[in-house]
């Protein structure tokens, strides 16, 4: 038998001691690592080069997100499942278009959780079926969150932090220590505000955080 190799990239130490757990019970899953750090968890995609990645959303610092563009960026090879609480339909149009390869919800059972991962590792989509409407429904209108408005403002909330900092001229190690983040994680963020303003500095990033009331 062919064994699948896994890492989980969960910041609640009690889930990803239940996921480990429940799947230690299948000969055919191979755990190589566990943290709930996003960016350690990166480094460990790096080198331990898994099958499949098991991913939460929301994280300290960093969100799954981010986490997808990061491995896509570094060009991962692993299939990225979102395992997650999060219902919301928009965070399930954002991970599958930053590349993630199915979005479960965390009261998955475990057959189907175990289903998912041998459906990812195949190269499938797998969508919880709580989220295939909400799914259908953002492929039927693209538009909708432009239409809104939500789109005025590219950044994410930790982002227009950040800026809000960047603006009163403090440095990433600054940052760091007042939002008790790691260097490397501030570092992400100051590179995706730049990237998403389309900006090169950090003079322009201050004048837009002032320009747009961030400071």
């Amino acid at each position: 038998m062919n064994k699948l190799s896994l890492l989980i990239i969960d910041d609640h130490t009690l889930f990803r001691s239940g996921i480990i757990a429940l799947l230690r019970r299948y000969e055919e899953f191979v755990l190589l690592g566990e943290t709930g750090d996003p960016m350690a968890g990166v480094k460990l995609a790096k080198s331990l080069d898994p099958d499949v990645i098991l991913l939460d959303l929301h994280m300290p610092g960093i969100s799954g997100v981010e986490v997808l563009k990061i491995l896509a960026a570094e060009k991962i090879r692993a299939q990225v499942l979102m395992l997650t609480v999060s219902e919301d339909g928009e965070d399930l149009i954002d991970a599958l278009c930053a590349g993630a390869r199915g979005y479960l919800l965390k009261n998955i059972d475990t057959e189907a959780l175990v289903a998912a991962i041998r459906q990812a590792a195949h190269g499938e989509t797998v969508v919880c079926p709580e989220m295939s409407s909400k799914l259908v429904e953002g492929v039927r209108n693209p538009g909708r969150k432009a239409a809104k408005g939500e789109d005025e403002n590219p950044l994410s909330p930790r982002e227009r932090e950040i800026l809000s900092h960047i603006a009163r001229g403090d440095s990433n190690k600054e940052i760091a220590q007042l939002l008790n983040l790691a260097d490397s994680t501030v570092k992400i963020h100051v590179q995706n505000i730049f990237k998403k303003l389309n900006i090169t500095s950090r003079v322009q990033a201050a004048v837009y955080a002032i320009d747009h009331g961030f400071r």
